[in-house]
C-alpha cells in the first residue's frame, strides 16, 4: 500500500523543502481534535481547551472534520507562505467547487472518497451521495456539510475567521517556539538535497519515504494504493512538531503533490504480557486485518464504510473486526443506528516495545 508520486524529469530544485503557518496550524487543530494521537501533546491541548473561548471552542467542534482524520488539502499548501495571513490569502484564491470536495472529501471521513467529473455544488447525484456520505459519520458532519454545500461563501468566510482566531488564541505563541526546530530541518534536508542529491533528501523525511530505484518516482508507504505526478509544478515536503507521527500527503487530482512529515521520532509505550502480545500478532496476521486498522488510524468506522473502501462484503469486514476486538485492538460504540469502530491507538502503539521485551525475557 504505496502513494507513488512520479518524479521522472523534474529538476532536483523542484522538489522543495520548506515550514508553512497554516500546515502546522492544521496539525495543532488535528491534536485538539484527537490528543490520543498526540500523547506528547496532550498537556498541550488540554490547556489550550481550558482557556478557548467557548464560541471558538464550538466553531472549532463544528469544522473539525477538516483536519480531524484526514486534512483537506487546501489546509497543507504546495506553496508555502511566511505568514499565515499570506497563506489564507491563498487559499480565498481557490474556486468553490476545488474547495467543497475537498471538504466535502474530508468531512465524509476519507482521502478515498471522490466524485469524479461531477461537483456537489452543481451535481444532484454527487450532492446525495456526499450529504449520505457525511450523515453516516455523525449529525456534525452532515449538518456542516449541508450548510457548505448551501452557501459555501459564508462558510469559507467562517473557516478563515475561526483559524485567525485561533492565531491569536493559541497559534502564535505556539509557532514561535516549534519555528526554530523547523528551521534547523529545514537546514538539514535542503544541505542534503544541494550536496547530495533527492535520495540522500528523503532518507531524512522518513523510513517510509524512499525514491525508487530508477529515480523516477517517490514512494510514500500510505493507508491507500495511489499515484501523482509532481509535473513542473514539483513536489513540497513541509516539517511539523505537533504533527508527529503522522505523514499527511497531498495527491488528489488538480493538486500539486504535498507530503507533510514529522521532524522527531515518537517515544516508546509501557510493554504488555507475552500472552496479549501474542493474541494481538495472531490477529494481526492477515493483510485484510491490517488494511482495516490502518483505516481505523484514520478515525472511527463503521462496517459499511469499510467494506465500501476496501471493496468487501459486510460480513467479511465483521469477521474480521470480531478477531481484532478479541484481541483488544479495537473497541465498538453505538450511535444511534450505526455502530462504529475506533483503533485503541495505546495498544497497536506498544506491539514493538511489548514484543522486545517479550523475547528478551
Amino acid at each position: 500500500m504505496t502513494l507513488r508520486i512520479d518524479i521522472s524529469g523534474l529538476p532536483s530544485e523542484r522538489l522543495r523543502f520548506a515550514a508553512s503557518p497554516l500546515a502546522e496550524l492544521t496539525a495543532m487543530l488535528h491534536v485538539l481534535a484527537e490528543p490520543g494521537h498526540h500523547p506528547q501533546h496532550a498537556e498541550w491541548a488540554a490547556k489550550v481547551w481550558a482557556v478557548l473561548r467557548p464560541e471558538l471552542a464550538e466553531r472549532l467542534r463544528e469544522a473539525e472534520f477538516l483536519w480531524r482524520s484526514s486534512q483537506a488539502d487546501f489546509l497543507i499548501p504546495a506553496r508555502p507562505r511566511p505568514t499565515l495571513a499570506e497563506e489564507l490569502d491563498d487559499v480565498d484564491r481557490i474556486d468553490d467547487e476545488r474547495y467543497v470536495t475537498a471538504a466535502l472529501v474530508t468531512t465524509c471521513g476519507s482521502n478515498r472518497v471522490h466524485f469524479g467529473a461531477s461537483s456537489p455544488l452543481t451535481d444532484a447525484t454527487a450532492r446525495e451521495w456526499a450529504l449520505a456520505l457525511a450523515q453516516a459519520r455523525g449529525a456534525r458532519q452532515e449538518a456542516f456539510a449541508e450548510r457548505l454545500l448551501a452557501d459555501p461563501a459564508t462558510v469559507r468566510a467562517r473557516l478563515r475567521a475561526t483559524l485567525e482566531e485561533c492565531a491569536e488564541a493559541f497559534f502564535d505563541d505556539a509557532w514561535a517556539g516549534v519555528a526554530v526546530q523547523l528551521a534547523t530541518d529545514l537546514r538539514l534536508k535542503n544541505h542534503l538535497l544541494r550536496r547530495q542529491g533527492i535520495g540522500a533528501a528523503l532518507a531524512s523525511v522518513s523510513g517510509a519515504v524512499t525514491l525508487a530505484p530508477d529515480g523516477d518516482c517517490i514512494v510514500v508507504d500510505k493507508l491507500q494504493d495511489k499515484a501523482t505526478a509532481a509535473q513542473s509544478a514539483g513536489v513540497t515536503f513541509i516539517p511539523t512538531v505537533f504533527g508527529r507521527p503522522h505523514l499527511v500527503a497531498v495527491h488528489a487530482p488538480g493538486w500539486q503533490p504535498v507530503v507533510q512529515y514529522p521532524v522527531a521520532e515518537p517515544s516508546p509505550s509501557e510493554p504488555v504480557s507475552l500472552e496479549t502480545v501474542t493474541l494481538r500478532l495472531e490477529a494481526l496476521a492477515h493483510p485484510v486485518r491490517l488494511r482495516l486498522l490502518r483505516t481505523l488510524a484514520r478515525g472511527p468506522h463503521t462496517t459499511g464504510e469499510m467494506a465500501h473502501v476496501w471493496d468487501l462484503t459486510r460480513p467479511e469486514v465483521s469477521r474480521h473486526l470480531a478477531l481484532l476486538r478479541r484481541a483488544d485492538l479495537v473497541t465498538a460504540r453505538r450511535h444511534g443506528r450505526y455502530v462504529r469502530y475506533t483503533l485503541d491507538l495505546p495498544a497497536l502503539t506498544a506491539l514493538g516495545t511489548d514484543l522486545l521485551a517479550a523475547v528478551l525475557r
